[in-house]
């Protein structure tokens, strides 16, 4: 799940360039026809928003796991911008209404029926994030009403084909674990190490964060090594075990405030601490984790939005990528920003302000 797409919209030729982007992930993750078309139908419509609405955005194309968090994968994009906004969210979404001139008449309505998933957020004045996923035809079925608790976003340093991060997440009886890996440096090599400490975590999530570093320690000494940080929530318990080796940030809200939780010094693969401190802390309905790598500049700050923090993992990270950077502060390496929250019941296709 290295391979990632993005795309700045700043003039109609990277439209065609958006849907491109959505026709190669689809094959990259294996869906038909059908999907495939609904992909690049929902990307054209969204980065033309981007230009007739917004002055110009960004669309990232990802492949993530299915929202059950089992096997095969899906489509995720994810359309970004600093515009002016909606002001009429309802109106929209409305079937039929179209939200460009000059774009294919679809509108977000029809982007939130085409896709298995589809959100949106926007605040006038400060833009939009919208998501939608594509699952494989049998997942759609399977997972309708399903509970999303995690939820991510990735980008690659200068606009790279592959991502040295990696982010997933596995529910294993009661427990939920999220893991985040950034591989030594960027490109494939720093790919292939967090590729395989993802692979690693879906045969060991049943284990304590601590058990399953020294397990992804194993894994990865092939590799050049990763930052790798492992979260764990224990819903029997309402309880949350943190353990982190390098360099991954992390910061959980409860209530109305923020706390850091701090991981080791090491990298997982090469250099591994004798003891791996764990940090386990309750774990309430209004609790929610964000993992990042460094590539998010050191004094981001953390949302205050409750209608943002209300939205489902996909479009806190999302929105966390976007307000984290600008021309000032540009990307300064692969970044990848992870969301745990309490389970929230979904539909197919759910859109929410």
């Amino acid at each position: 799940m290295s391979r990632v797409w993005e795309v700045p919209v700043h003039d109609s030729t990277r439209v065609r360039d958006a849907r491109i982007a959505a026709r190669e992930a689809c094959g990259h993750a294996g869906l038909d026809a059908a999907r495939t078309a609904a992909a690049e139908l929902v990307a054209t419509e969204l980065a033309t928003n981007l230009l007739k609405h917004a002055g110009g955005g960004l669309m990232v194309v990802n492949v993530v796991l299915p929202p059950t968090g089992g096997p095969g994968t899906s489509v995720q994009l994810f359309s970004l911008d600093h515009g002016p906004g909606i002001a009429d969210v309802d109106a929209a979404l409305r079937d039929g209404h179209s939200t460009a001139a000059g774009s294919l008449g679809a509108g977000l309505g029809s982007c939130a029926r085409s896709a298995s998933a589809f959100r949106l957020y926007s605040v006038p004045g400060r833009g939009t994030v919208a998501t939608a996923r594509f699952d494989l035809e049998s997942a759609v079925r399977e997972t309708a009403g399903a509970q999303v608790p995690a939820g991510g976003i990735t980008v690659a340093l200068a606009q790279a084909e592959q991502c040295g991060d990696a982010w997933s997440w596995v529910r294993s009886g009661n427990l939920v674990t999220l893991l985040l890996a950034d591989g030594l440096g960027h490109g494939a090599k720093a790919a292939h190490a967090s590729t395989a400490a993802v692979a690693e975590l879906r045969r060991v999530a049943h284990l304590p964060p601590p058990e399953i570093l020294r397990r992804l320690h194993t894994a990865l000494r092939p590799t050049r090594g990763a930052a790798v940080t492992v979260a764990q929530v224990d819903t029997e318990r309402a309880e949350l075990s943190f353990a982190g080796v390098g360099n991954v940030g992390a910061r959980m809200r409860t209530g109305e405030s923020w706390t850091s939780l701090v991981s080791h010094p090491g990298i997982v693969g090469a250099y591994f601490p004798a003891q791996v401190p764990v940090r386990r802390v309750p774990w309430r309905r209004d609790s929610l984790l964000v993992l990042h790598s460094d590539g998010l500049p050191s004094r981001w700050r953390p949302p205050e939005d409750l209608r943002l923090l209300a939205q489902e993992p996909s479009v806190v990270a999302a929105a966390i990528l976007r307000d984290a950077n600008s021309p000032a502060r540009p990307v300064r390496d692969d970044t990848s920003v992870a969301v745990l929250a309490p389970d929230l019941p979904t539909s197919a296709h759910d859109s929410r302000l």
